[in-house]
């Protein structure tokens, strides 16, 4: 049996399993196998399982660490792209997880509340690992790359969260640990596709929900605190950072936001100082653990948010059943990343870093997007989104301290660009722990958000490279 006819035996019998399950619980009333949930004494295990067969125009292979596995998206700091893949994929829609959320109560106000989670590929059964990606793809020609990029999730045995506190309803609640931002929380709520990596800039990419930095898409050494009263709720969180936290210094967040009937708005501001961003695998030597490390900068960066939701609920009111919703959605980012006079220290995941440049004129961001999901009352949810992302042209030195001014001139991927993305999804919800999913998503780099990717001109200021990416999946969720 050949290689191709092994991964469409496999793909084959992936896809009639899930199918299988789906069936089983439809063929038995939508009775659901699983238990409601698996809780005792106030700790809930929980996970999900999301995996699928994907299509990309452009690309470059499964990478078993990588978050995802694959690049999904032309937003990418590593410009490697090296044809058309079709292959295995994994966590399309949602990150595949396992964790426990704990909520006790210790009196009639007060309960004892936490979490603990970590993200896996369930093709490989590795936690996620995004800088061991980097490092694996270290000296490795362009066209001969597996997928790699950036991330908070590197490794740690709790790659997304791990926190506990209290919470009262009369005082709020206040956490400490490791803690998704404001942002990218904020984010799961507004984004019309809820972070899905397939077909979400804002999922795939943790850009923005790291005020410029992915690696500061979670703080660690935070304390967060959050309050509702009636239909006004706010947040505040504080890190006081680390060597090797992906942020070098210490940062601060705060929200506030609404909901009011149909009608929610938040807004959210961020300061990190001494984010790191881990560059492209491309400016690594082969084998750069542990010396010299990983290719990196520092950045100060500050963020600007707002985004809404409106929902339009067509149910016949009273006590018939539900009936079907539309939600809308938009949202704004302003991004700024200036110069941090962090020296060094490692990245999320202990990972250690060389920073071989500095920003000397501010990078900034604008970000923006609008969507809609139509969710019917049969389980079928249909979504569409657009998001753009605009880069002003910016300058750097060399070395930590460098005032050079580097510039467009000097190295194209500082120019001015653009990035599109529209996206349209599919998921049909079986019951709470079982659903099937397809969707298509497109995306383009322009100028000096594509210089590097092969063909593109080395000045930065003209240039483009698009990818479509098409992929079907399931998701078992308990």
């Amino acid at each position: 049996m050949n290689r191709d006819t092994r991964l469409k035996t496999t793909t084959a019998c992936i896809a009639i399993a899930g199918l299988s399950v789906c069936a089983s619980a439809l063929a038995d009333g939508l009775k659901d196998p699983l238990p409601d949930s698996f809780t005792f004494a106030g700790v809930t295990l929980y996970g999900t399982i999301d995996v699928g067969y994907a299509y990309q125009s452009e690309g470059v292979p499964l990478n078993s660490k990588y978050v995802g596995g694959l690049e999904y998206q032309a937003f990418t700091t590593t410009r490697n792209f090296s044809g058309s893949q079709s292959t295995l994929a994994e966590s399309g829609l949602e990150q595949s997880k396992i964790g426990l959320k704990v909520d006790m109560p210790v009196s009639s106000d007060f309960n004892i509340v936490g979490r603990l989670e970590t993200g896996f590929n369930p093709l490989s059964g590795e936690l996620t690992n995004a800088c061991q990606a980097l490092v694996d793809n270290s000296g490795v020609a362009q066209g001969r790359q597996t997928a790699n990029a950036d991330s908070s999730r590197c490794g740690q045995p709790f790659n997304s969260q791990a926190f506990g506190g209290v919470a009262s309803k009369t005082f709020g609640q206040l956490t400490i640990g490791r803690h998704n931002s404001l942002q990218l929380d904020a984010l799961a709520q507004y984004d019309p596709q809820v972070l899905s990596y397939a077909f979400s800039f804002l999922g795939y990419s943790g850009f923005d929900g790291g005020a410029g930095s992915t690696q500061a898409a979670r703080w660690d050494n935070s304390v967060r605190y959050s309050y509702q009263n009636g239909p006004i709720h706010f947040a505040a969180m504080f890190s006081d950072g680390g060597t090797d936290t992906g942020i070098l210094g210490r940062a601060y967040a705060g929200q506030v936001g609404t909901s009011f009937h149909n009608l929610s708005l938040d807004a959210v501001y961020e300061k990190e100082n001494g984010a790191v961003n881990l560059r492209s695998s491309f400016d690594n030597m082969a084998n750069p653990v542990p010396t010299p490390g990983l290719a990196a900068y520092a950045s100060n960066d500050e963020s600007w948010n707002i985004m809404g939701k409106y929902a339009f609920d067509f149910g016949a009111g009273g006590s018939a059943p539900p009936g079907d919703k539309l939600v809308l959605f938009a949202g704004y980012s302003h991004i700024q990343k200036a110069h941090s006079s962090e020296p060094g220290g490692f990245s999320e995941g202990d990972y250690p870093i060389s920073i071989g440049i500095t920003i000397n004129d501010s990078a900034e961001y604008s970000l923006e997007w609008v969507g809609a999901r139509y969710m019917m009352a049969t389980g079928l949810n249909l979504t569409g989104a657009y998001y753009h992302v605009s880069q002003n042209s910016w300058t750097i030195g060399l070395g930590p301290t460098g005032t050079q001014g580097i510039g467009c001139s000097g190295a194209g991927l500082l120019c001015a660009g653009d990035f599109n993305e529209a996206s349209f999804s599919a998921d049909y919800v079986f019951n709470k722990h079982y659903d099937v999913y397809a969707g298509i998503n497109y995306s383009q780099v322009t100028d000096g958000l594509a210089n590097g990717f092969a063909g593109t001109t080395k000045d930065g200021t003209t240039g483009s490279e698009d990818q479509t990416t098409v992929m079907v999946g399931f998701r078992v969720k308990f």
